[in-house]
């Protein structure tokens, strides 16, 4: 097996722990509670040495640079939404451009408003038979580039949330002919480039800054996430100093040494283990194929989607319109009978396949959905795509400006054409239909607040209900 220096060093630690007299305050005492608190271990003073030595991280994410052939490497424990932020801080000062897909989790838009960077909009494609994202267009992005040429940096989600892939290979020429990097939130990617059937990762296909949940694809702990990096268009001194100052002083050993297992593993078997996940996905869409009016995801996707390079195979995604069946209801009855979904609203519904699953795994999720939407057939209804796909945004404000201004709550009624002064998110995805700094208009405000009756959760905003809204103060 491939060298693990952080799992191996948790191990050890578990394995001769001694008395502590150090943080957490559990220490480990099973009598307090029982033997859940035996896993949790410290980084410093626990996988590394008292005096704060970080040799055996520094090892273990050499080793992921090379896996992914990066020139830098941050293990974090704070997910994604960490090496968001520190990429921000890393591609200029207060007051500079980017192009940015509007698809950005809240996390990368936070990251925007600590950074003070101005962000240029732009909005992948749709597709009209499922209404989900349909790729990013080199043309767009060209486009923003020829209207801003003072932008610092593109960034870009790739794959997104339900499994689209874009050409990131042409979208870095374009980045690099115009001498600035190209950022990717390839959260949802960690799997990428590890199997032939799948998309090369981002770094592979010449982006310049790739952040990745590990704990999503693969088989990181919860919170385990990863940023890579190439030096030649990226200040890698700034990029470490931000996520190091952004990072917790007290990370778990715990998550770490999963970064480093998840790493050796998929060096090791991931090719293997993918093909399995590949094949079992493909025999889930044939399944789901054969119920009527249930609309199935798949490679033809792409085919129809000139943005795309290819939609990632081991993603279903499901759309219900067709079927009469609230996917709401669908998802409670699921949850019941103890499946639980990663994405599911009205008309759509996302499980995730890993490299985890197994034929029985994927047999019981395809049986009990297929069992749940017979049960809840209707009329079918035409199919309404998500709020967070197609919004055109109306900047009034930087978000910075905005979310630092002087604001006040209103009635709903009173917001429209007002200026937002929080977020809006439907989630999952966690991508901000409403945004600190956009001008609030109705259709936007009627869409969140029809999804919010739905039952699908709008967070990060004081009212999910959207009964009322923080806007700025005029």
């Amino acid at each position: 097996m491939s060298e693990t220096p952080l799992y191996d060093a948790y191990r050890n630690f578990l394995a001769n722990a001694g008395t502590p007299f150090t943080v957490p305050g559990h220490k480990r005492n099973p009598d307090l509670i029982d033997d859940f608190l035996a896993f949790d271990v410290p980084h410093y003073g626990g996988v590394e040495d008292r005096r704060a030595s970080t040799k055996r991280l520094a090892t273990a994410e050499r080793l992921a640079g090379e896996l992914w052939g990066a020139d830098w490497c941050g293990f974090s424990v704070q997910g994604s939404s960490h090496g968001n932020e520190a990429i921000c801080l890393s591609l200029g000062k207060p007051g500079d451009k980017v192009v940015v897909a509007r698809t950005i989790h809240k996390s990368l838009f936070f990251g925007i408003v600590l950074a003070g960077l101005v962000p240029v909009w732009i909005r992948p494609d749709v597709d009209e038979q499922t209404g989900l994202t349909a790729g990013m267009p080199v043309s767009r992005v060209a486009e923003a580039l020829a209207q801003h040429p003072d932008a610092k940096a593109v960034m870009l989600v790739e794959p997104s949330y339900v499994g689209g892939v874009s050409d990131v290979a042409a979208h870095a020429e374009l980045a690099h002919a115009h001498g600035i990097p190209l950022t990717v939130d390839a959260a949802w990617g960690a799997h990428l480039g590890f199997h032939p059937g799948l998309p090369p990762h981002a770094i592979a296909a010449g982006a310049d800054v790739l952040v990745t949940s590990i704990h999503k694809h693969i088989t990181g702990f919860t919170q385990s996430s990863m940023v890579l990096a190439q030096g030649e268009r990226i200040d890698l001194e700034r990029l470490d100093a931000a996520f190091e100052g952004l990072h917790t002083t007290s990370p778990s050993g715990a998550i770490l040494a999963s970064i480093d297992l998840a790493r050796a593993l998929l060096a090791d078997r991931g090719t293997e283990l993918l093909d399995q996940a590949i094949r079992l996905a493909n025999e889930a869409r044939e399944r789901f194929r054969l119920v009527p009016g249930l609309g199935v995801v798949g490679g033809e996707i792409a085919d129809r989607s000139p943005a795309l390079l290819m939609h990632d195979p081991t993603k279903i995604v499901l759309t219900l319109p067709g079927t009469g069946a609230d996917g709401q209801l669908v998802a409670d009855v699921l949850e019941g009978r103890g499946l639980h979904l990663e994405f599911a609203d009205r008309d759509t519904f996302c499980p995730v396949i890993t490299l985890a699953d197994t034929p029985q795994t994927v047999d019981f999720m395809v049986t009990e959905i297929i069992r749940a939407v017979e049960e809840h057939r209707g009329e079918p209804r035409a199919l309404v795509p998500i709020t967070a796909w197609t919004l055109q945004p109306d900047t009034a404000m930087t978000p910075r400006d905005a979310f630092f201004a002087d604001h006040e709550r209103v009635p709903a009624a009173e917001a429209i054409g007002r200026i937002a002064a929080e977020t809006a998110a439907p989630y999952p995805p966690g991508i901000p239909a409403l945004a600190p700094g956009e001008r609030i208009s109705a259709t936007v405000l009627a869409a969140l607040q029809a999804e919010a009756k739905g039952g699908t959760r709008i967070a990060y905003c004081g009212d999910p209900m959207l009964e009322t809204v923080l806007v700025v103060k005029e």
